[in-house]
């Protein structure tokens, strides 16, 4: 039962890597040179940035979840590991609005709270 669940754990990195690489390759780019992309913040800078956060962010879930399964194949996580896992998930997750939209998409903020309380309560 081990194995599979790091089997699992492994299909789930290597989900999040080609969802972001082939992502980024055939679609994102391929829709960021259409000219009719909404203009935000007075121009299509900052949809692009939102656009590609929100793609990526998607695989660092599941290298949250790639992080679950393996705890769970070491016979079970504690909540402390959970919660640790978890918690730097949320945080990587508020590197990308916070780095690709350069802090104007606020969710950075809310992710960042998420990631900071899920490690205190880890202790």
């Amino acid at each position: 039962m081990d194995g599979l669940l790091y089997l699992a754990a492994f299909l789930a990195v290597a989900l999040g890597m080609a969802h972001s690489l082939l992502g980024e390759r055939y679609i994102l780019r391929r829709l960021f040179r259409r000219g009719d992309l909404p203009r935000l913040f007075g121009g299509t800078e900052f949809t692009t940035r939102t656009l590609r956060f929100a793609w990526h962010i998607t695989t660092v879930a599941w290298f949250g979840f790639a992080g679950l399964l393996a705890l769970a194949g070491r016979h079970g996580p504690n909540a402390s590991s959970m919660l640790q896992v978890i918690g730097v998930t949320f945080l990587a997750s508020g590197v990308l609005p916070l780095v690709l939209t350069r802090g104007k998409h606020l969710s950075w903020v809310v992710l960042f709270a998420i990631g900071g309380i899920a490690l205190w309560c880890a202790g």
